[in-house]
């Protein structure tokens, strides 16, 4: 009887320290899903940002609120990215204009349009780009 009731408590709390893990895991990725939404709320403000920036229309108190938002959001784990000339991967890019050029040898990733965004290696939004292809037959 001492064996049995042994065994069940130890079962028992197998089964309570599997339940906390789960729950533990379960509000971490809940946390995870609300940052997440709530980042991509602010996609647009941040592009608005960067082409203000851009046309040199970011100075003074403006520029520091702006220093201040792109901070807050590298903070809360928001990446940036998009770079050129990179290979294209459709996995992080989405492509809105093709061109074509003998200067390439693969379908590269010539001009960034808007920016791509992830949170966690989660992408939020893929880098909207020009592509440009290789030239056949020459």
């Amino acid at each position: 009887p001492v064996a049995a009731l042994t065994e069940d408590l130890q079962r028992l709390q197998a089964e309570y320290a599997n339940y906390k893990k789960r729950v533990d895991r379960d509000r971490l990725l809940a946390g995870e899903i609300a940052t997440a939404g709530a980042l991509m709320e602010l996609l647009p403000i941040l592009d608005d940002l960067d082409r203000a920036g851009e046309h040199g229309e970011l100075t003074g108190g403006f520029k520091a609120v702006a220093d201040q938002i792109h901070n807050a959001t590298k903070k809360l784990g928001l990446e940036k990215f998009g770079e050129t000339p990179s290979a294209f991967d459709p996995n992080i890019h989405e492509a809105l204009m093709h061109e074509t050029s003998n200067e390439v040898k693969e379908t590269t990733v010539t001009k960034i349009l808007q920016f791509g965004y992830k949170y966690k290696e989660r992408i939020l939004r893929p880098a909207r780009v020009v592509v440009t292809d290789p030239e056949h037959g020459s």
